[in-house]
């Protein structure tokens, strides 16, 4: 594998910077040359500076603002290099959503939970489905289409979260303190990156 591969990530409290660092890590075994770096440091993404973009973020909310927004500003650089995405989340509803075309989702199978109810969705999981965690995404990127999204599951230290994220944490997602992250599933994907993006 060769290439330039950008690995920009936004990071609550420094646990999804770790998955950025090991699908880095995964990347740089593969032959790419990579650069891990916070989306806050990264102003722009000129057209044609790398070979292969990988935006990550945690869900909180929803996909981290800071990450939307970033995708959003650099549309067009990312329409015209292979795209990826990856989000840390601390449960996904199980549901029949069409996946859209052209995109290739991975979940992680500790992050997946069937609904209660598979003929309605309760107040709690509705937002927690693929839909609604990968809906914003891809319309922030507009025609900059990934050629795979995958969503892990994270980490949570309430500590670490901001007043109103840990009330919706509380009490809509219903997610509990702790360590989650699933690390062969997450380097297993980023060994995959290389043929996904077209760099193998």
């Amino acid at each position: 594998m060769q290439g330039r591969v950008l690995v920009a990530y936004a990071s609550n409290a420094g646990s999804t910077a770790d998955v950025a660092r090991a699908v880095g890590e995964e990347l740089t075994r593969a032959g790419a040359q990579v650069d891990v770096r916070p989306i806050a440091d990264v102003a722009a993404i000129e057209p044609g500076a790398y070979d292969a973009v990988v935006v990550g973020a945690p869900m909180i909310v929803g996909w981290k603002r800071d990450a939307l927004a970033f995708v959003e500003r650099n549309r067009a650089a990312l329409a015209k290099a292979p795209l990826a995405f990856f989000a840390t989340a601390m449960t996904l509803t199980e549901s029949d959503e069409p996946i859209p075309d052209g995109v290739a989702v991975t979940v992680d199978p500790k992050l997946a939970k069937h609904p209660r109810n598979e003929e309605r969705l309760g107040f709690k999981e509705r937002f927690t489905t693929l839909d609604h965690y990968l809906g914003p995404i891809l319309k922030s990127a507009g025609a900059a289409r990934p050629a795979s999204v995958a969503f892990f599951r994270g980490k949570l230290d309430f500590r670490r979260l901001k007043f109103f994220q840990m009330v919706f944490v509380m009490l809509v997602v219903g997610a509990q303190p702790g360590d989650y992250r699933n690390w062969d599933a997450i380097r297993g994907w980023a060994r995959e990156l290389p043929a996904r993006l077209s760099l193998a």
